[in-house]
């Protein structure tokens, strides 16, 4: 329930904190005085669009915020638990709009994105505006309005899921149709190329392999030259070898370390660089017994290296990649082979997911078709309570499974005659402004009552509509706010007088500057604003007397 709203800056009010009770409020006020403006306030705490035309004129910022009880809605306390905001026993919506048109959203002063006030918004509030009949007349919103009454949401989410499901799959089977040229003819190509790199056969690594022993074989000489010299040079040469050196320095560390043992570091380092020596001698005559200058393998080498790198030039990669590369080339062959596979595994799945879709679809038709006659009873009952006595209404649902959309395979129709004798039409054929209005009005308090919001706002609902049946209005408003918060903007004293509660709205100038405001009246304020509507300017004792009936 609606506890509290505050409005700072708003437009042409200044500021305005007005407290809301359960049961119906009316809220009414002279032409141009800016009944609807509390509404469009609450609008922007609700994820509405706004701009900066939307700050008083003089004010730096709009700031609105609105504070509900989440006693009785189950469904908002689990949205707020479920995008971790704070939850307690109430809920504080803000927004706040700067000069530079700036917005910014808060629930319960955690900053939000404003999608997500408008799906919080969703559970707290419904409203319905002026525009709502003339919305009616569109198939669409006939549909939305049916399936607020049913209240299937699992049956709709399962055909919305079905939908997109199939959507899905129809896509990629529709790729998968149209490249299957491009894929014939890649297919191709690849058969060409993996059977070149097949026979030449690189294994990964082998090029960096074949590299280096080319390399090696290529310098043989200087490298057999080369270490026949480090070893002459480590300990076989005649006249002069490092191996003698050391030998001579380890005896003379030896002997100095006898007359101090401080120097034992010294013989210790002589003797390993000793056999550091010895042990590098041995590593490369072992190196020079195996080193064979092979032309034969040579020129193998030689070849294999050329090949490789030809291959790397006409796939456009480096050498060392083209082993990886040719794994590429047979994996994309292995899947294209698979595509055709696919292929008909797809279309087979397209089928499936259509034969489930249409029967959660044919469900919902069902479900659809149940509360349409239900619906079609107590519309009928209303606007027969609405002066029009002989007037019928149905709702038409047509299953159509060529018609496949998210929202299933119906073609919805509100149908209506308002006369004896005469076939049920199309409501947009068939009602006038007024009649509009009335079965409008009725469709939006019977739907009202069995959804879960618990604060229902109606904007001036009423137009088109006087007398006798403003009473009629007025009393079906009344009743709905018996169970469900009710704000009601009107113009029709018929439809005031029947409010739990009654708040006026005034415009007026101070400081040079106009401003509004939104005062709660007491019975005998109420019994002189009902007095004005009646009358206009001029109250008589009748008008009074009307007034007091009214509130009867």
């Amino acid at each position: 329930m609606l506890c509290q709203l505050s409005i700072n800056n708003f437009a042409i009010v200044r500021f305005l904190e007005l407290d809301f009770r359960p049961g119906m409020t009316s809220i009414t006020g002279e032409t141009g005085a800016g009944k609807s403006i509390a509404i469009d306030a609450l609008g922007l705490c609700l994820g509405n669009r706004a701009d900066a035309n939307t700050v008083r004129p003089g004010a730096s910022k709009t700031e609105v915020s609105a504070r509900f009880s989440l006693d009785d809605i189950p469904l908002a306390k689990r949205w707020l638990e479920d995008n971790d905001l704070d939850l307690e026993q109430e809920c504080i919506l803000r927004r706040t709009i700067g000069s530079d048109g700036r917005s910014r959203a808060y629930i319960n002063g955690n900053p939000v994105p404003l999608a997500q006030l408008k799906s919080l918004g969703q559970l707290l509030i419904g409203i319905h505006g002026q525009h709502a009949h003339h919305a009616m007349l569109k198939s669409e919103h006939q549909l939305t309005l049916l399936d607020s009454y049913a209240n299937h949401r699992l049956l709709s989410d399962a055909v919305a899921a079905g939908y997109h499901r199939c959507k899905q799959l129809e896509a990629e089977l529709r790729q998968l149709t149209l490249s299957q040229q491009e894929r014939i003819a890649r297919k191709q190509l690849l058969q060409y190329q993996v059977e070149e790199l097949d026979e030449f056969d690189l294994k990964p690594g082998e090029f960096e392999e074949i590299e280096q022993e080319h390399k090696r074989l290529a310098n043989g000489t200087e490298l057999i030259a080369s270490c026949q010299a480090g070893v002459e040079l480590l300990s076989e040469g005649e006249e002069l070898n490092i191996e003698q050196l050391l030998n001579r320095a380890v005896t003379l560390a030896q002997q100095l370390e006898s007359y101090d043992p401080a120097l034992a570091n010294v013989n210790a380092m002589l003797n390993e660089a000793l056999i550091q020596v010895q042990e590098s001698t041995s590593e490369l005559q072992h190196y020079l017994s195996g080193l064979e200058l092979d032309p034969e393998h040579f020129a193998y080498l030689e070849e294999r290296l050329s090949k490789a790198m030809q291959l790397a030039r006409k796939h456009q990669v480096g050498a060392p990649l083209l082993a990886a590369h040719h794994e590429q080339l047979k994996a994309e062959l292995g899947s294209l082979d698979d595509d055709e596979h696919k292929l008909a595994e797809m279309a087979q799945q397209v089928e499936a997911n259509r034969q489930a879709y249409l029967a959660h679809a044919q469900k919902l038709s069902q479900s659809r078709g149940r509360y349409a006659k239900e619906l079609d009873k107590l519309v009928t009952q209303s606007i027969h309570q609405l002066n029009m006595p002989k007037g019928k209404f149905c709702i038409s649902v047509t299953f159509n499974p060529e018609m496949m959309s998210v929202n299933g395979c119906d073609q919805i129709e509100f149908m209506v005659t308002t006369n004896p004798g005469q076939p049920l039409q199309p409501i947009s054929k068939v009602a006038s402004g007024g009649e509009l209005s009335r079965i409008g009005l009725g469709i939006q308090v019977i739907t009202a009552k069995k959804v879960s919001t618990p604060t229902l706002i109606f904007d001036e609902v009423d137009v088109g509509i006087s007398g006798p049946t403003a009473a009629v209005v007025g009393r079906m408003l009344r009743s709905l706010g018996e169970s469900t918060q009710v704000l009601c903007v009107t113009h029709l004293p018929q439809v005031a007088g029947n409010g739990h509660q009654h708040m006026f709205v005034n415009k007026f100038n101070k400081g040079g500057s106009t401003e509004t405001s939104m005062t709660p009246l007491d019975k005998e304020q109420r019994i002189q604003e009902l007095a004005r509507l009646l009358g206009g300017d001029t109250i008589t004792s009748n008008t009074l007397a009307n007034a007091r009936e009214l509130l009867q």
